[in-house]
């Protein structure tokens, strides 16, 4: 805090409950003597929740300013969906599952700030990771004069080591896992878990089997499962008949894909911070999703869209990934996305098996598919192939023209 800026009285924190959140709650309160206000987002990462309340109030924030709040419903309708409609994937393999669910903490806080009157807002993300720009880019579309409190940019706590002196220093219970040597870090949710760091830093090496959470080994998966997947407007709504929420169906997803050993993925991705970054990625229901998707677009989708979105998906990942999910220009894609969905309905049967996952059906009452006009039986007059003699002469005009002028 500088000489000039004016007193922060109040600040909306990203908490976990963790080490790093924890410090940096104890850091707020004696750095700028300000009140803390949490907000834990379950996002259906697999942790208990409730014990981050206790520890805010072991730490002195008011019992009415703890938010926990559960927002796996809201994550998969109006992030998680919107993105899958699009097909994006990151430098062509990453399906986006820490990206992604940065937008909504960052709505979450500002409206918790906005409730609560607070001054600014705080993050633990680090200075050298990606999350620091989503994070902030959020806080800034949705308040554009928020003041924001980045402890990693700002303190001298630079270890893992001075972290937990710092926490017993202050009597901030420390997990008896986090005084040893982290084998590797994790964020996850309920689209996926990534593992970075320590044993993953060389990207030589391969992971190992212990950094694995969400899937089962692949080779001693079980035999091959068939499903179907029931899809309306580009969304899926049901599982083999049985329909679900959301969040309950992305679940059913996980389940599946895990006991297959679907949605590894090992990557060396291109950060927008300057550096490469290797990580593993488990996203087995997201997975599966992603393929089904694009499967029932097979055969509802017209050539053209179907095209224009390919080449509409790679600018749409790299918006999320580079943390611009509320810009306009995300918004229009998505408002051209969806209105190419409208007729994206139908069912799509998948064969699950040793880590993979293959489309082996679809059908669809708005499907544009023409078996009567594909057929290489006698088609009854459905095309007349001689039609594509002039269609091959018109595309090649240009083509003989330049041979002419060529001598070719």
């Amino acid at each position: 805090m500088t000489k000039s800026s004016p007193a922060i009285n109040r600040v909306v924190l990203a908490y976990s409950g963790g080490l790093d959140t924890s410090v940096i709650l104890k850091w707020l309160q004696q750095t700028y003597g300000c009140e803390v206000v949490t907000f834990t987002a379950d996002l259906g990462q697999g942790e208990e929740l409730e014990p981050a309340r206790a520890k805010a109030v072991m730490m002195g924030v008011k019992p009415e300013h703890i938010f926990i709040e559960d927002l796996r419903e809201e994550f998969v309708k109006d992030y998680v969906f919107p993105m899958m409609r699009a097909n994006a994937l990151y430098e062509g393999l990453y399906l986006l599952g820490t990206s992604i669910a940065r937008p909504l903490i960052a709505k979450k806080q500002i409206e918790i700030a906005k409730a609560v009157g607070a001054d600014a807002v705080s993050h633990g993300a680090t200075g050298k990771g990606n999350d620091q720009v989503r994070f902030e880019l959020g806080y800034y579309a949705l308040a554009p004069d928020i003041r924001i409190i980045a402890p990693w940019r700002e303190w001298d706590l630079n270890s893992r080591e001075q972290l937990i002196a710092f926490a017993e220093a202050h009597q901030i219970p420390v997990a008896k896992d986090k005084r040893g040597e982290s084998p590797f870090s994790t964020d996850a949710n309920l689209l996926h878990t990534s593992s970075e760091g320590k044993v993953l830093e060389d990207p030589w090496e391969e992971v190992p089997d212990y950094v694995y959470s969400r899937t089962d080994d692949p080779e001693t998966a079980p035999a091959a499962q068939y499903i179907t997947m029931d899809f309306e407007a580009g969304d899926p709504v049901a599982v083999d008949g049985v329909g679900y929420s959301p969040a309950a169906l992305l679940a059913k997803l996980n389940e599946l894909g895990k006991l297959h050993g679907i949605g590894r993925l090992d990557l060396v991705e291109n950060r927008f911070v300057g550096m490469k970054s290797r990580g593993m990625y488990e996203t087995p229901g997201g997975t599966i999703l992603h393929l089904a998707h694009r499967g029932i677009e097979q055969i509802t989708l017209d050539r053209g869209a179907a095209h224009l979105k390919d080449e509409l998906a790679p600018k749409y990942a790299q918006l999320i990934y580079n943390g611009f999910w509320f810009s306009p220009e995300r918004e229009m894609l998505q408002a051209a996305i969806d209105h190419s969905q409208t007729k994206v309905s139908g069912t799509v049967r998948l064969k699950l098996y040793k880590g993979s996952v293959s489309v082996v059906g679809r059908k669809s009452p708005n499907s544009l598919y023409s078996a009567g006009i594909v057929t290489f039986e006698d088609d009854a007059g459905a095309y007349d192939q001689r039609d594509a003699a002039g269609f091959i002469k018109l595309n090649a005009l240009r083509l003989r023209l330049l041979g002419r002028r060529d001598g070719r």
